[in-house]
């Protein structure tokens, strides 16, 4: 019997990723690519790349969930789920013993509280400015002329503290170019930068009374001087999963699978 392929595509303001799992959950096949100004396009180029990459025809795909802000664009998704369900499930399924789980995506910040069974308890969602979240960093690393992946090592050279005042991207993007001015060395300004997202994290880790352990997902996962300040201010050791800008699909892909399975129940 030919197994099973399950795919879940998540649309997000910045990126696209699309995952394929068997029949066991395995990952078939992955891809991230930039979303751009149109969703459905972002939603059908990414699918078209892992069809192409894996020589998968759509009939060969089951079931397709979509997430993501952009979820609703997806034409070959059968159904779409939010971005709470989608992370919670792909975290908890790579890291069971995950209790909490800590989004952070282009334009809004998640942490979500997990039972022992992976159900969801509670969450916290930051959704109404940038701050804190990737776009403000891509903001930060242009005002810097960095590269946003060198934002997290470039952090941990830091020998001086700087406090950055303002969360708001403009005024915070008007901060970091004062300070350039003024010479202030870039690790130390990135320094203070991820002061300030860490420090607006916890806060919403405390709000929410999150347990450990904690997993972080979301392309900001990548970055290790976020990462360490967080940590530190916690506490505790976060867990990364492998590629943590994929968590969303890949639970959106599970939930593809699991909808499969419920149905072939009731048959």
């Amino acid at each position: 019997m030919m197994n099973k392929i399950y795919a879940g595509i998540d649309i997000g303001s910045l990126t696209t990723e699309t995952v394929l799992i068997d029949d066991q959950g395995a990952v078939v096949a992955s891809n991230i690519s930039s979303t751009g100004p149109n969703s459905r396009w972002a939603a059908e180029r990414s699918f078209r790349h892992i069809q192409k990459e894996t020589g998968l025809s759509p009939n060969r795909i089951t079931h397709i969930v979509a997430t993501g802000y952009g979820r609703a664009s997806a034409p070959m998704a059968h159904k779409t789920m939010t971005e709470i369900t989608c992370h919670a499930r792909g975290a908890y399924y790579l890291l069971p013993h995950t209790r909490t789980v800590i989004d952070i995506g282009g334009q809004d910040c998640k942490v979500i509280k997990l039972g022992s069974q992976g159900n969801i308890i509670n969450f916290v969602m930051n959704d109404k400015c940038a701050a804190g979240t990737g776009r403000f960093l891509e903001v930060m690393a242009q005002a810097l002329e960095i590269q946003l992946a060198d934002m997290g090592p470039l952090s941990l050279k830091s020998q001086q503290e700087i406090a950055i005042s303002s969360m708001c991207t403009v005024f915070a993007e008007s901060e970091v170019i004062s300070l350039v001015a003024e010479t202030r060395p870039i690790e130390d300004i990135l320094n203070g930068l991820h002061q300030a997202v860490s420090t607006r994290l916890v806060g919403m880790l405390n709000q929410l009374g999150a347990e450990p352990e904690v997993t972080m997902c979301g392309g900001v996962a990548k970055n290790i001087g976020i990462v360490t300040k967080i940590q530190e201010k916690l506490g505790l050791t976060i867990n990364l999963p492998p590629e943590p800008q994929i968590i969303g699909a890949l639970g959106a892909a599970l939930i593809a699978r699991d909808l499969v399975r419920k149905a072939g129940t009731h048959e």
